[in-house]
């Protein structure tokens, strides 16, 4: 009966560090999400670069049209 119990106990701390070992691996699903986020993020950078060029050439126009109502 001694031996029946110790099996379980060996067979649960085994189950239960392979459940750990587990969680500390990213699935498909976690690396998908993560390249998404960094899409996202990159997608932002890059749309902020052009609204920042569309205010400085409206700004530039603003002028040439101002420039030449003189």
């Amino acid at each position: 009966m001694r031996d029946f119990g110790l099996t379980h106990v060996g067979l649960s701390l085994g189950l239960i560090l392979a459940l750990l070992a587990g969680c500390e691996q990213k699935g498909t699903a976690e690396k998908a999400g993560q390249k998404i986020d960094k899409a996202v993020e990159d997608t932002g950078k890059e749309l902020k670069k052009a609204g920042e060029k569309v205010g400085e050439t409206l700004e530039e126009a603003g002028k040439k049209v101002k420039d030449a109502s003189k």
